[in-house]
């Protein structure tokens, strides 16, 4: 039995050697005797952990009617010791105090004079701030003297610590490790868009930046990648090490939905294509109101970090009696990237609309435009804060009976609010998409918009929203506006880790139509479960379609901008 203030008495009993023995029935009175001997000093121990230094302690054995004598130990902890002042130095590479990195170790150390001490503390305060100054250019820092002063009679703690930064380290050579089936040069490549180019000074970001930039790469299921701090400090070596990806994968999907029914998805990537050195996916989707083929080759990063990109896609919908047949042949030259994406592109599109009631409608076109992506979320597989913002520009003219000009623009934003007082997390997202041209002018299918499902309104079909035909079923549009907002909030479940479990509740909103006067407004609302899974987020949510009155169920995993 442990007698102290709580919460200290429920924390003593966590602690103490004694605990160990706690089960043990056999042991002999001389045992027990030294048990309660040594308990007063490991109490003592315990305390000054947590700021108590002056803790007065008893340990006695007291008879219990049913079975072995009780240890009972009485403690009162006396004053908690207070930070009472902090002195923090940097040295520079010269030996002088650093005024800069100084301040980067204040800024990043956690304790504050009034401050309960407490060990844990201390060492948390020393951690974050070497890690501040290890962040970039000098990850040889190190404490050269730590001293806590602690004064018994005053309570009082006085810290003293000094830093010496070592010298500032400049990225050398790479060297690539574990290729095989594609070129080194690809990897290195990789990790020069990421931020790595010798001679620049260290960053520890840099170094994150490549790893998940390599590993993201089509080519490498996985990299490594490590600073070798032997040699010049001016030009320390970078081993990055990757698991390459099979030279060829094949996956296929089975899927049904009450409305759609049975759904084949196949996907075949060849990644180093004999003969033309690039990597080739092609995919085919089968289903009774909807066929697709996608065909898309990427060739290899150039020194500059841009690559040459085509793709070809066939497209086969019928919604009801409405048809409507797509071809799309696009070539861009891009540079890819997780935070930064951009390319320039050059596009040609066709379509076949076939209307219940009317003539069908041929279309074709050739554009040429850019799109350009900015990710900055703090994690890109499941994030807790940030943005993204995507915009794709592009200006054409249509090709069938009268030639005339077009211009189309497609933007999409999300934000990422964290929400202390509301324990969690508000996603704020909008996308807006039109095309101008005269009235009169077919504009090809594929450069239309369509809305509904995940992503987009929930509690409605994918792509069931777009212009009514006579007969039935929809047509894509030329003008969208949508906007959603989110609230994902934490769940602590028995059993479970603490956050992995999210309730999630939204409202989604869309108009969309051929002219701002047409445009038809559709919402919807719904709640749902949200697990933080190793591979992103999977999400489950019941939405429901206010114009269309009806539940839908909603499944997906990941997160992806």
């Amino acid at each position: 039995m442990v007698d102290a203030p709580a919460p200290l008495d429920s924390w003593l009993r966590q602690h103490l050697d004694i605990q160990r023995f706690r089960e043990e029935a056999d042991l002999s009175p001389q045992e027990l005797q030294r048990l309660a001997d040594d308990a007063p000093a490991d109490a003592r121990r315990l305390l000054t952990t947590q700021g108590y230094f002056s803790p007065e302690v008893q340990a006695q054995l007291r008879p219990s009617a049913s079975g072995p004598p009780e240890l009972h130990l009485r403690v009162e902890p006396g004053p908690r010791t207070q930070v009472a002042s902090i002195a923090v130095r940097v040295l520079g590479p010269d030996g002088a105090p650093d005024p800069a990195l100084q301040a980067q170790a204040r800024t990043a150390w956690s304790l504050t004079v009034g401050q309960p001490f407490t060990q844990a503390g201390w060492d948390d305060a020393k951690r974050a701030a070497l890690a501040a100054v290890r962040r970039r250019a000098y990850p040889q820092a190190a404490w050269r003297h730590t001293l806590a002063d602690i004064d018994p009679e005053t309570a009082a703690a006085h810290l003293h610590a000094e830093l010496a930064s070592g010298p500032p380290v400049r990225w050398g050579e790479v060297r690539v490790e574990g290729a095989q089936r594609y070129p080194a040069q690809q990897a290195l490549r990789w990790a020069q868009l990421a931020g790595l180019r010798a001679g620049e000074l260290y960053d520890e970001a840099v170094l994150q930046a490549v790893q998940r930039h390599v590993s993201a790469s089509p080519h490498y299921d996985a990299a490594f990648v490590r600073l070798d701090d032997d040699g010049d400090p001016a030009a320390y070596p970078v081993r990055l090490q990757v698991r390459e990806a099979p030279r060829q994968q094949l996956t296929a999907a089975l899927g049904y939905t009450s409305e759609r029914g049975a759904r084949l998805q196949l996907d075949h990537a060849h990644l180093r294509v004999p003969g033309v050195d690039a990597a080739a996916r092609h995919s085919l989707l089968l289903s009774a109101p909807q066929r697709q083929l996608n065909s898309d080759w990427t060739g290899w990063l150039d020194a500059r970090g841009w690559q040459w990109r085509g793709g070809l896609q066939l497209g086969w919908r019928d919604d009801g009696p409405a048809r409507l047949a797509t071809q799309q042949l696009r070539v861009a030259r891009e540079q890819p990237g997780l935070t930064w994406q951009r390319s320039g592109f050059v596009q040609g599109d066709a379509s076949r609309e076939n209307r219940a009631h009317g003539p069908s409608q041929r279309a074709r076109s050739l554009s040429a435009g850019i799109t350009w992506v900015r990710r900055a979320f703090d994690a890109l597989d499941d994030p807790e804060q940030g943005h993204g913002l995507a915009i794709e520009a592009a200006v054409g003219g249509t090709l069938v009976e009268r030639r005339r000009p077009y211009a189309r623009l497609k933007a999409r934003w999300t934000q990422i609010w964290p929400t202390p007082t509301l324990s969690g997390r508000v996603v704020t997202s909008a996308e807006a998409g039109q095309v101008w041209a005269a009235r009169e002018v077919a504009v090809p299918a594929g450069l239309r918009f369509l809305a509904g499902g995940d992503g987009s309104v929930r509690g409605y079909a994918p792509g069931s929203l777009g212009v009514p035909q006579p007969g039935g079923g929809v047509q894509p549009a030329r003008r969208l506006w949508r906007a959603s907002v989110e609230w994902q909030r934490p769940w602590a479940l028995e059993g479970s880790a603490p956050g992995l479990w999210e309730g999630v509740w939204f409202v989604d909103v869309a108009a969309i139509g051929d002219r701002h006067a047409t445009m038809r407004t559709f919402s919807g609302v719904g709640v749902g479960v949200r697990y933080r899974s190793p591979v992103g987020p999977v999400r489950v949510e019941a939405a429901y379609g206010v114009q269309a009155r009806q539940v839908r169920l909603h499944v997906s995993v990941g997160f992806a901008f």
